[in-house]
């Protein structure tokens, strides 16, 4: 699709979230993020749901879905579409009242059982975890009128994680996943790919820690009381400015925290790591 088609097709909302980039602050047609560019504590991205548009307060800069994902991405407006093009699957404009604009996502889940799907089974297997599919399930569900499928981590407040080859989004309410295992030590994964990656790694029947998937670095908030308890943190985010700035954070906050992306040093996270080294 061309620029304009774009535009109108797809929601700001959901491009955003494919960033793992959720609000600070909203009240439905509008709302409050952090910068897309920079570090900051007072939110300044303001977004217009109904425009489909955003507006820096603190640059000036305005924003379209487009210039968004140049602006993460560092990309060309050619490599841009593409990547909103693998998106366009889960974003429909409310026919009814343009005014009203973009719809919340409504879902149904059909089916959840083992991973049992061939594309699945051949996603884990590329990913080489496949072996700890006991964590996850396979996820059947109708989003906007179309049918899809995918795997399924759950969080915390009920959401389900879904990824598969193509797209990751959330089902439900955004939230961490905190594994308990009544230990004094903790590893914090950003995602739960990383966390089957470390698994797999240890292939420990008896565990001697905890876990804590994040599902976004956004959702940190919702367990730092948590983490509070724990005598030893270890940190397994990714290679990447979000993913730095959010163990700098946790190294200044907590005491014995454990910054483990050395093993990793030059892949953007674990799993990437795991599945390239020979």
């Amino acid at each position: 699709m061309n620029c304009e088609k774009i535009k109108q097709k797809v929601g700001i909302r959901t491009v955003l979230e494919s960033f793992n980039l959720f609000p600070v602050k909203e009240n439905g047609k509008s709302a409050f993020y952090f910068a897309l560019d920079r570090e900051e504590k007072i939110p300044s991205l303001s977004v217009d749901f109904i425009k489909n548009k955003a507006f820096d307060f603190g640059t000036g800069k305005s924003y379209d879905v487009i210039s968004i994902v140049q602006t993460i991405n560092r990309c060309s407006v050619s490599d841009a579409l593409k990547y909103l093009g693998k998106l366009d699957f889960s974003y429909e404009r409310t026919e009814k009242n343009s005014k009203e604009g973009w719809q919340t996502r409504t879902y149904e889940v059909s089916k959840i059982h083992e991973i049992t799907h061939p594309a699945l089974v051949r996603y884990l297997t590329e990913r080489k975890v496949h072996e700890q599919s006991h964590f996850i399930k396979e996820i059947h569900f109708r989003l906007r009128w179309k049918n899809y499928f995918g795997i399924g981590f759950l969080n915390d407040s009920g959401g389900i994680e879904i990824r598969n080859q193509y797209f990751k989004i959330c089902l439900g309410d955004k939230d961490v996943t905190l594994i308990e295992n009544k230990a004094d030590e903790i590893a914090v994964f950003e995602g739960f790919f990383d966390f089957l990656t470390y698994i797999n790694i240890e292939n420990e029947k008896d565990s001697n820690s905890d876990y804590l998937i994040l599902n976004s670095t956004a959702m940190l908030y919702k367990a730092e009381k948590k983490l509070n308890r724990y005598n030893k943190i270890s940190l397994f985010l990714d290679n990447d400015s979000n993913g730095k700035t959010t163990t700098e954070k946790m190294i200044i906050k907590y005491e014995n925290v454990e910054d483990c992306s050395l093993i990793y040093k030059g892949f953007k996270d674990l799993n990437e790591w795991f599945c390239q080294k020979k």
